[in-house]
């Protein structure tokens, strides 16, 4: 048993050991392949012969100490380092790309796809921390890239300007092409791309329409502006062009417009004139010479209003009628404000106006002559218009109205008979304490009589436990005064207070 054991023992041994030796045959020639195959992502490897080296059978070479775990995790780190790299370089790459960067930065994205390329190299003999920086460096310089396109952009842009008001229509249409493909989204750089394939067009009816133009066929010479305008609004050269044959237009319809004023003058039509010499004026404002037809002729038109306002307010001041007075002055300060005569006139009609106003105040309404205030407002009134018509009487260009004569007499008459006083009887119960007011306290009293000053008057009667009594009287202004009761007679009803 114990040699057939051995013998078990051995043909395991070298069953093991033709393992080992198919293993690393493995390790050798296969696993390499595959490594070559799926770990290189930018360029695709290169075919090499393989060398086969002779294996020999007396002796098996031996194993290469085995990694340790720390190696091996720093090893992958550094490998997902490389492929993150690689992957931001490649998502540039493509951005880029979409914006046709050969045509405006050959130089600088080859160069940027040289780097990865060594990083590449890198990768293959599994150096990955080289193929890191390699990668990053290449990445660094696509970034660098991306951010330069809005400068391409508008270099681009303005060199597209340039072209299109050199009248370059290829180009212009090469540089806004080359935008668009930078900035996809720039209506600005689809914009001139239309522009400049309409270029050649747009310049031929605006030299048709020049010619026109300069012949004096404006309308014709517009008609070829506007399609122009249809095509490319943005033409430097249609504005210019329009804008000289709008000038033109202008120039016509004003000589038009002022030759016609001066025939409604001849014709003695001012008013009409005017009418020519403003339309002519709106066609070219700020324009001398209408500015100064105008003036003229306003300035006879305001004279002969001036004058005819004068005269109608000299009318009215001599029929005392100052607030159409006022009226029609004011009319002559709305023509020329600086006329002294209608500054004065206005003046001295508004004062009549006030003097009128004040004198039918107390002819109309006496009884507020009763406040002494009042009465003394009166009085002064009645001087002021008793000085004017002494003034009036003595100057020989103007005359005392007969409204103003009555309105004194009236007022003097008035002001006379406040002074008059008018005998008044007031009956009580010689128990009732009476006061009048504008008079004093009178006491209780069967009946008594006084003199009072014609006016307004109140009464007030008052007596412990009774309800006091007032009564509102007027004396004079030709009313007749029956005896006054003042009683208290109502007696208040006693309030129970246990």
């Amino acid at each position: 048993m114990g040699a057939a054991g051995s013998e078990k023992i051995s043909a395991w041994i070298w069953v093991a050991l033709a393992a080992l030796v198919l293993l690393a045959l493995a390790v050798i020639f296969v696993l390499p392949n595959v490594v070559q195959q799926y770990e290189l992502p930018l360029t695709p490897r290169v075919s090499q012969p393989v060398v086969e080296t002779p294996v020999a059978t007396a002796v098996v070479p031996s194993a290469s100490p085995a990694m340790s775990p720390f190696e091996e995790a720093q090893n992958a780190r550094q490998r997902r380092e490389a492929q993150d790299a690689l992957a931001s370089l490649l998502e540039r790459q493509t951005d880029l790309e979409v914006t046709n960067v050969t045509a405006w930065a050959a130089q600088e994205y080859e160069a940027a796809v040289a780097s990865a390329r060594r990083g590449d190299e890198f990768y293959r003999t599994a150096n990955f921390a080289d193929a890191t920086l390699a990668y990053q460096a290449g990445d660094q310089a696509l970034a660098q890239l991306q951010e330069r396109r809005p400068q391409e952009f508008e270099r681009l842009m303005m060199a597209g300007e340039a072209a299109l008001q050199a009248s370059d229509a290829a180009t212009a249409l090469a540089s806004f092409s080359l935008a668009a493909q930078i900035d996809p989204t720039s209506t600005a750089a689809d914009d001139g791309m239309r522009r400049s394939q309409v270029l050649d067009e747009v310049e031929r009816l605006l030299a048709e329409g020049d010619s026109l133009q300069s012949a004096g066929d404006l309308a014709a010479a517009v008609v070829l502006f506007e399609q122009a305008s249809a095509l490319d609004s943005a033409h430097p050269r249609i504005s210019e062009l329009m804008a000289r044959n709008a000038q033109l237009q202008i120039d016509a319809r004003f000589t038009d417009a002022m030759s016609e004023g001066f025939a409604l003058l001849e014709q003695s039509q001012s008013d009409q004139a005017i009418v020519a010499f403003e339309r002519a004026l709106q066609i070219k404002p700020g324009n001398e010479q209408a500015q100064e037809a105008i003036d003229q002729t306003r300035t006879e038109l305001t004279l002969l209003a001036i004058e005819t306002q004068r005269t109608l307010a000299l009318s009215l001041e001599s029929a005392e009628q100052w607030q159409q007075a006022i009226a029609a002055y004011d009319a002559i300060l709305a023509l020329d404000s600086n006329l002294v005569f209608a500054q004065e006139g206005r003046d001295y009609s508004a004062r009549r106006v006030q003097l009128d106003d004040l004198l039918e105040l107390n002819l109309n309404n006496p009884l507020r002559l009763s406040e002494t205030a009042a009465l003394e407002e009166a009085n002064a009134v009645l001087q002021i218009a008793t000085d004017l018509a002494s003034d009036l009487q003595q100057d020989e260009e103007m005359t005392l109205g007969p409204r103003l004569q009555s309105q004194i007499e009236r007022t003097r008459q008035l002001l006379a008979d406040m002074q008059i006083p008018v005998q008044v009887t007031l009956i009580s119960n010689n128990a009732t304490d009476v006061t009048i007011f504008q008079v004093g306290r009178l006491g209780s009293f069967t009946e008594t009589s006084l003199e009072l000053r014609p006016g307004r008057y109140i009464a007030v009667g008052t007596r412990p436990g009774y309800r006091d009594v007032r009564e509102e009287f007027v004396v004079g202004f030709g009313q007749q005064l029956n005896p006054l009761t003042i009683s208290c007679n109502e007696q208040v009803a006693a309030v129970d207070r246990r």
